[in-house]
């Protein structure tokens, strides 16, 4: 009997060691701080992204996560106010994360020289610093997509095509919200029009672009032959209606990312034919990766939010921008094994090549100076119940935007 007991008690042993080993053979949890406004100025897109960014992270654990990592998507709530915003990247990197996302200008521009200082990623997709695409400056920033300077660019190309190449009698009226966010692009657009010869006709629409009755009469004035609109959320409503009410053709509206299925009902969607957005993911629900979220997490009743919000291009911009992260883990993980540091997440970031995240958007190559992955974008229209692709992935006057990105890097001081 003792001889049994001590063989038990050896077994038990052996069990309990080889457990603690397992234990401490998982690797530590993969965690980006979503720090997002969820109040104020930006939930026209952030309860759709934030959805997404939650589904994702569970079809990835589902599955493993990053290599037998579980991934976490900590989301909090910084109202838009910078300072609020710094509080969440604080907090969130005293607990040891070191990826950060805000979607929001003003607290992305707060938080970016604190990042760089700490060694920190800062991914801003869509918002933030158009120069932070320089990596050799900005080497711990990742905007990845195309800047407004991009896209901006990118509409022009089109507009191109569309005159066969020649756009020396052509008008290009730009609608924007003045102040910084619809004042970006107008350098390129100036740059682009003593390039090609066109005429650009500035058009400021004061916040929070409820009244645009004068902008839209002096629209119908000048005629221009195309309309580009650098505005968000109800601003594009008002704008259908007083176009309607100039006589003002659907088909001249070129509009920033930032116009969803929200609008388009809003507008009304025979309405709203004709109308056309630059975009960097593809709309509507026939990709693979979202089929594959209603089919393991919705179909089951385990979705993050109302199925309604899955059904809006922003969730798709969610999906994008989360399906990058993860993919930069991946990448690190290929790279230099468990566990993940600032450092080897950096360098997945910089290893992903040509990654579309099957068919969801616009490939990208993220690369040491190049963190934009590329600034491909294409144009979009509404038929009347779908958007309909008018060109290819493209990234035009690559040379004109990357000599305004090297002029504005230049200056950057580190605040």
């Amino acid at each position: 009997m003792p001889s049994i007991g001590r063989t038990l008690a050896l077994a038990l042993l052996a069990t309990g060691l080889l457990s603690a080993s397992a234990k401490a053979a998982d690797p530590e949890p993969f965690r980006i701080g979503v720090c997002y406004d969820l109040s104020k100025a930006y939930t026209f897109a952030t309860p759709q992204v934030s959805q997404a960014a939650l589904d994702l992270a569970d079809l990835v654990n589902m599955k493993g996560g990053i290599n037998g990592a579980q991934v976490e998507v900590i989301v909090r709530d910084h109202g838009n106010e910078p300072q609020r915003g710094i509080e969440c990247y604080s907090k969130l990197s005293r607990e040891g994360v070191f990826v950060f996302d805000t979607l929001s200008t003003p607290v992305s521009l707060a938080i970016l020289p604190r990042a760089m200082k700490d060694q920190r990623i800062l991914m801003q997709s869509l918002v933030g610093r158009g120069d932070a695409v320089d990596g050799t400056v900005f080497n711990w920033v990742y905007p990845v997509g195309p800047t407004y300077w991009g896209q901006a660019a990118n509409d022009i190309a089109y507009i191109k095509q569309l005159h066969d190449g020649d756009l020396s009698d052509v008008k290009v009226g730009f609608v924007y919200f003045d102040y910084p966010f619809g004042q970006e692009p107008i350098e390129i657009l100036k740059t682009l029009s003593g390039k090609e010869g066109f005429e650009l006709i500035l058009y400021p629409v004061p916040l929070p672009g409820s009244d645009q009755a004068s902008v839209w009469s002096k629209v119908r004035r000048d005629k221009p032959d195309h309309i580009i609109s650098w505005m968000l959320g109800g601003a594009h409503v008002v704008a259908s209606k007083e176009m309607k009410r100039n006589g003002i053709p659907m088909e001249k509206y070129i509009s920033v990312n930032w116009l969803n299925e929200v609008d388009i009902s809003n507008i009304g969607a025979e309405a709203a034919k004709g109308l056309k957005r630059g975009t960097n993911v593809v709309g509507g629900q026939d990709i693979p990766l979202y089929k594959e979220i209603m089919t393991e997490l919705y179909d089951k009743g385990k979705g993050n939010g109302p199925v309604e919000k899955t059904r809006d291009v922003f969730y798709n911009t969610g999906l994008a921008m989360y399906s990058i992260m993860f993919e930069a883990a991946r990448q690190a993980v290929s790279l230099h094994g468990h566990p993940i540091t600032a450092e080897t997440y950096k360098a997945g970031l910089e290893a992903i090549k040509n990654f579309d995240a099957n068919g969801l958007m616009a490939p990208i190559t993220v690369t040491a100076s190049d963190h934009g992955g590329g600034g491909r974008t294409r144009i979009e229209m509404w038929d009347g119940a779908t958007w309909v692709p008018q060109t290819d992935w493209i990234a035009a006057y690559q040379d004109v935007v990357w000599e305004v990105v090297k002029e504005s890097s230049s200056k950057f001081d580190g605040k």
